[in-house]
């Protein structure tokens, strides 16, 4: 019998350990859930936010790589949570509770932390991702989860079979209960969806289970050998066991704040660079498929004591501007010119500067003269006045930068000065 939906008590714990290896250099100081994204967000602010809106507000971080940069974001951007029993954002560093051993997959993330379950004692525990750039409604998966009377959930998207070879894909039956779970299967040997011969059901990596399901697996999957991970080790053997269906990603929707309309959702994998500048640059339309300025369903993040952002209008030159951009607090753009670019906080672009299809992060300055072109710079980096970027791949490599296979050059994060980090602060 389901818990009635007045009493239904969710306990979400986000696994943000990922390496983020194809985002390299971007995640050569961080993980990838603490990449920035869209000016003033990091990724995982994203998974947070759909919680919180969500009415999901028990929430544990499990973190791993490179997560002094999350951790100190999560303490500025989510201690509002506060720290009661119901309400909380808390950091779980690896802790090795069961063994000398690091996280040997996400199974065994969750299977190191049952402690954490077993004192809340939820009704259902959500396991989600936090690598993603997505907005969706949480309590409507929840609401199929508790409907369904289901062992576990998995929510999954629609996409073309040749695509699937980086994702679980699930076989489903008309009432989509899943009958067979494949990890990244070559595209002849995906599952297709019934009726579509060229789309197959992928798992976004989100998960709701039912508890003592979730904890009885756990400890049978930690008795065993093989991989400990969801994909490959838990939902291929528990959908020959027990009732796990697939939610349709679809299906979901958000509401907004005019109230005479409903939004879609919205979901992209930015593992990669170039998903990664395609998706920031998507932001620059006048109808961005992802919708920011929905008020009633905000991505929340850190606030900063910010100046407003400032134009010197250069009267030589007629520059001092930017068009089709996103700009985010303290930034002067002093006589420059920017295009079609995210420029997140405290950046310069000096006069006779061009800026164009580019994403600046926090504090970089772009010199007098310097042109900049289908790149990322990173936070705290200074182009030299009369240089280029992102314009002659050789040049590029020679001044040390990193130029990915898709063509965007990459300037990597320099130190903080106590000039940069007054200004950040």
């Amino acid at each position: 019998m389901s818990p009635s939906r007045g009493r239904q008590r969710i306990l979400a714990i986000v696994l943000a350990g990922g390496k983020g290896e194809r985002l390299y250099p971007l995640t050569k100081h961080r993980s990838k859930p603490s990449v920035p994204f869209g000016g003033r967000y990091r990724i995982i602010d994203f998974v947070l936010s759909n919680l919180v809106n969500s009415g999901i507000d028990a929430v544990y971080v499990l973190t791993q790589y490179k997560a002094q940069s999350l951790i100190t974001h999560i303490q500025r951007a989510w201690g509002f949570m506060g720290g009661t029993r119901e309400a909380f954002a808390t950091i779980v560093p690896a802790q090795m509770q069961m063994g000398d051993v690091w996280y040997r997959g996400t199974a065994d993330a969750i299977y190191q932390n049952l402690n954490l379950i077993e004192q809340f004692a939820p009704d259902a525990v959500a396991v989600f991702g936090a690598d993603h750039v997505y907005k969706m409604n949480i309590r409507q998966m929840a609401d199929f989860h508790f409907d369904h009377g289901a062992a576990a959930t998995v929510a999954c998207l629609p996409v073309e079979a040749e695509e699937v070879r980086q994702f679980g894909v699930a076989e489903v039956n008309a009432d989509l209960r899943i009958e067979r779970f494949v990890e990244k299967p070559l595209p002849a040997d995906a599952p297709r969806i019934p009726g579509q011969n060229d789309r197959s059901l992928v798992s976004m990596g989100n998960y709701i289970f039912d508890t003592n399901v979730l904890v009885d697996v756990l400890i049978q999957d930690a008795a065993q050998g093989g991989d400990h991970d969801f994909g490959k080790s838990i939902f291929p053997d528990m959908v020959q066991k027990m009732d796990v269906y697939a939610y349709d990603f679809t299906s979901n929707r958000l509401p907004v704040h005019r109230g005479y309309e409903v939004e879609r959702p919205y979901w992209r994998d930015v593992g990669t660079i170039a998903t990664y500048f395609e998706t920031n640059m998507d932001l620059r339309s006048v109808t961005p498929e992802l919708n920011l300025y929905n008020f009633a369903w905000p991505i929340m993040s850190a606030s900063f004591n910010t100046p407003p952002v400032k134009f010197v209008f250069d009267e030589a030159l007629r520059r001092g501007e930017a068009v089709q951009s996103l700009i985010t607090g303290g930034c002067i753009i002093a006589g420059g010119f920017v295009k079609d670019s995210i420029l997140s906080r405290n950046v310069v672009v000096d006069e006779q500067a061009h800026v164009n299809e580019a994403i600046l992060m926090d504090n970089v300055v772009i010199g007098r003269g310097a042109r900049v072109q289908r790149a990322i710079i990173d936070k705290n980096a200074h182009i030299p006045p009369g240089s280029t970027v992102g314009f002659d791949p050789d040049a590029d490599r020679a001044r040390g930068y990193h130029v990915d296979e898709s063509g965007i050059t990459i300037v990597a994060k320099a130190p903080e000065t106590p000039e940069s980090r007054a200004r950040y602060l």
